[in-house]
């Protein structure tokens, strides 16, 4: 009696990754033209292709392949379109002062209508959340989305973060697809990464490469620059949207490239992931972005620097930021940061670059508060930093110079254009000090000091610190500008 036995599935699915593994590393072994970086991507993508038979019972090698991760979260990316009014004309000759020094008449106002595209991201289906860049709908007046059905839907504009450069839109419909967060602090150079977006209006075109940085600043693109770079293929119209790893996570949304040229050289930047998901909830949320102020000022560290403050390890290299000032009423001084302190964490997060400080900077928001690992003197501590606005704080003008004793200051934010938009707001003054005697009233902004601007309380320090013999405070006091002069 024939007796066949039949191994099951899972038995036969581990002989043939065996067997296709020993294909592979022979493969490489007996041919010249398989590369390291072939077989790295067969290692590390998916198996889309069922193992197959040739008539002559030859086992074919499925094929590795990005088809069914992209099948999946394809219809995720979206088309943006926008529409705006531009008013059209010379600027110069529609300045009334212009016109009315020189006997011009007013002409009649002239706009058109232009339109612009990029993609975005859905980020929630059951709520309609699309993230994209905040320059893709900047001015719009009408923003629509077009989905991968062939769906063009209307878009509201929930809210936005022109610092970090993302906006929050959200469409009604049902089917959605969403993509899923991926951990950008996990990410490395050399990763894999997938670039989907709509590049010159091409809906849905995909382009791979890998990490190639990570942390990238001082670009001058955004307010908050911690950038992962990638050499996946991005050109206009990418913008917004996304760029994931091999599991179909979003690793991050693509926002510029370099391009001394004008055409992609293979140098793009996208937002990471982790500062996506928190600006996003702050706009959920709020509709705004409530973002702090820290007040420490930071640089590199270098080993010379990491020497003088003992923080330098034997054969490695210097990690962390050390503070050089702190601003006054700010976060950075109630939470005891001073000086020559080193950041080397922030929430458990290693800050090694300014680039790393500025990021997470990027993601506080008031109210917040984050544990700040430091070095100072040699020795580890924590401290509690506790996020608030740069106008909540009080400071005794005494601490600034003698001359504004009996002087209680406030840093503050004024829309009216005027005063520039900020100041040392005067809380209180004694009617007993020299402050008062010289003119200073309390409701006075003290927008500048011995001709120096003074943002906030720490410039006004720092320019009546830099002249002895007198004050020269600008006020603005009811509307009008006045000046105080403290001998």
């Amino acid at each position: 009696m024939n007796v066949q036995y039949r191994l099951p599935s899972i038995v036969l699915n581990m002989i043939f990754s065996i067997v296709l593994a020993s294909l592979l590393i022979g493969s490489a072994q007996a041919s010249s033209q398989t590369t390291s970086s072939e077989l790295l991507v067969a290692a590390a993508l998916p198996l889309s292709v069922p193992v197959s038979a040739a008539a002559n019972g030859e086992v074919r090698q499925p094929l590795p392949s990005l088809a069914d991760m992209l099948e999946r979260i394809n219809p995720a990316v979206v088309n943006i379109a926008t529409r705006s009014t531009v008013r059209e004309g010379n600027r110069l000759l529609q300045d009334p002062f212009f016109r009315r020094f020189f006997n011009v008449p007013e002409s009649r106002r002239r706009y058109r209508r232009t339109q612009s595209a990029g993609s975005g991201v859905v980020i929630d289906a059951a709520n309609g959340y699309i993230v994209t860049n905040n320059h893709v709908v900047q001015n719009a007046d009408e923003i629509s989305v077009g989905l991968a059905d062939g769906r063009i839907l209307s878009a509201k504009l929930i809210g936005r973060d022109a610092q970090v450069d993302l906006a929050l839109l959200q469409v009604e419909a049902e089917d959605l697809t969403a993509i899923k967060y991926a951990d950008s602090g996990a990410v490395r150079v050399g990763d894999f990464v997938v670039a989907i977006g709509n590049p010159f209006g091409l809906n849905q075109t995909v382009t791979s490469g890998i990490v190639s940085a990570l942390g990238r600043s001082g670009l001058g693109i955004e307010g908050f620059e911690d950038f992962i770079q990638t050499d996946a293929p991005i050109n206009p119209g990418n913008s917004g949207g996304a760029l994931v790893d091999l599991r179909g996570d979003l690793v991050g949304i693509n926002t510029a490239i370099f391009a001394p040229t004008g055409g992609n050289v293979g140098i793009g930047f996208a937002i990471p992931a982790n500062m996506v998901n928190a600006v996003l909830a702050q706009l959920i949320d709020k509709g705004e972005v409530n973002r702090g102020f820290v007040g420490a000022i930071v640089q590199p560290l270098n080993r010379e620097l990491a020497s003088a403050f003992g923080v330098l390890s034997p054969g490695g290299r210097p990690k962390g930021v050390v503070v050089v000032d702190v601003e006054l009423a700010s976060s950075a001084e109630k939470a005891g940061l001073e000086p020559g302190d080193v950041i080397v964490a922030m929430d458990d997060k290693q800050i090694a670059t300014v680039a790393d400080f500025a990021g997470q900077a990027a993601i506080m928001f008031i109210g917040d508060e984050v544990k700040v690992d430091i070095i100072r003197q040699g020795a580890r501590n924590t401290v509690n930093l506790e996020i608030f606005a740069d106008d909540q704080e009080q400071v005794d003008g005494q601490r600034l110079t003698p001359r504004l004793r009996g002087v209680v200051l406030q840093n503050f934010h004024n829309p009216d254009e005027q005063t520039k938009g900020a100041g040392a707001l005067v809380i209180e003054v004694d009617s007993n000090s020299t402050a008062y005697s010289f003119g200073l009233r309390e409701g006075d902004i003290i927008v500048a000091a011995n001709q120096r601007p003074t943002e906030n309380i720490s410039k006004l320090r720092d320019a009546a610190r830099a002249e002895k013999r007198l004050l020269l405070l600008r006020v603005y006091r009811n509307g009008q500008f006045g000046d105080v002069i403290m001998r």
